[in-house]
This record gives C-alpha cells, sequence and structure tokens, in this order.
C-alpha cells in the first residue's frame, strides 16, 4: 500500500519526500506508521524503475531540496493498480481506505463501479470476529459486552459503507 500512496499522492502534485510522508502518515500512519527507513526505499526503487523522477530545488533556508514527480509510466502504474486490486486490498479494511483515497484517479466510470462492487460484494457476505463452530455469531448472542461492542459497532460502520457504496454505484450508473 505504500507504493501506491506514493504513486497516488505524487499523481496530485510534485511533493519532496518530508511531505510526502507527511501525507501517508495522515493517511495511514494511524494504523501504519510509515518510518524513513521504509519510505525511501520504496521511493528509490519507484525511481529505478521509471515511475518516479527526482529534480533538485534550492531550499528556502536549508539544503536543496529533492522534489519527486510522477512520470507518465508512474501514472499508468497507479491507474493499472486501482483497476486491478489484490483481493486483500478489497477485503483489508485499511489497504481499502489507501484504495479508496485516490480511486478517483482511475478516469473510467465503469472501472471505478467495477472495484466497488468487489468491495460491495465482500461486505455482503455473512461474516462475524466470532464463531460457535463454524456459525458467525451475531451481537445480540454475545454475554461479553466488549465483544458485543466490537460487533456492534463493526455493524453499524459495514451498513454506512454499504449505504455509500450502492448510493456511489448508482450514481456511476454501476
Amino acid at each position: 500500500m505504500l507504493e501506491l500512496a506514493i504513486l497516488g499522492f505524487l499523481y496530485d502534485a510534485p511533493l519532496h519526500g518530508y511531505e510526502l510522508r507527511k501525507r501517508i502518515t495522515a493517511l495511514t500512519g494511524h494504523v501504519r506508521p510509515v518510518a524513513e527507513s521504509t519510505l525511501y526505499p520504496t521511493i528509490k526503487r519507484l525511481e529505478k524503475s521509471g515511475l518516479l523522477v527526482r529534480t533538485t530545488e534550492p531550499g528556502a533556508v536549508a539544503a536543496p531540496r529533492h522534489v519527486l514527480s510522477l512520470t507518465n509510466e508512474g501514472g499508468n502504474a497507479l491507474r493499472r493498480q486501482l483497476a486491478e486490486p489484490a483481493q486483500r486490498d478489497i477485503t483489508d479494511e485499511n489497504r481499502w481506505f489507501t484504495v479508496l483515497a485516490f480511486l478517483r484517479h482511475l478516469d473510467d466510470a465503469t472501472a471505478q463501479a467495477a472495484v466497488l462492487r468487489r468491495r460491495l460484494a465482500f461486505l455482503e457476505e455473512p461474516a462475524s470476529f466470532f464463531y460457535e463452530g463454524d456459525r458467525p455469531l451475531r451481537a445480540e448472542e454475545l454475554e461479553d459486552p466488549f465483544r458485543r461492542g466490537v460487533l456492534t459497532i463493526a455493524r453499524a460502520t459495514s451498513r454506512a459503507e454499504l449505504t455509500w457504496l450502492r448510493d456511489t454505484l448508482a450514481s456511476l450508473g454501476g
């Protein structure tokens, strides 16, 4: 997801590494902190692949800044990742939010709708965090108030997302 976030933010505008890290942290840092030891090697790998270019600009008061920009191939790579996200990018909520944050960069409404339909199908599957044998338990069946809370909150979140997905799919004609 780090690669997707880098490509997505640079699709919006060229950024220097510090600003890019702040934006990625704002999007995903509460769940997955972005360490410099992870970010900068990923940036270098994307540069070597021809997806990013680095230019140097004079610093306002300090050393020169390296500004990262997306290449045409980088934009194409971003759109490919958005059009065909891995299944775990659909099912993992945090990965899903990263896909969703940049899905607007996929200019084709039909392709956007296809991604949203995959998430919708996942959310419509019966599921629980807690089971009795193979049977998923509902919040009402749990005596533990904390586990009941987990399921109650998850159900409310899922209902809100299902409503949003259906409304957005209708607006996309999908």
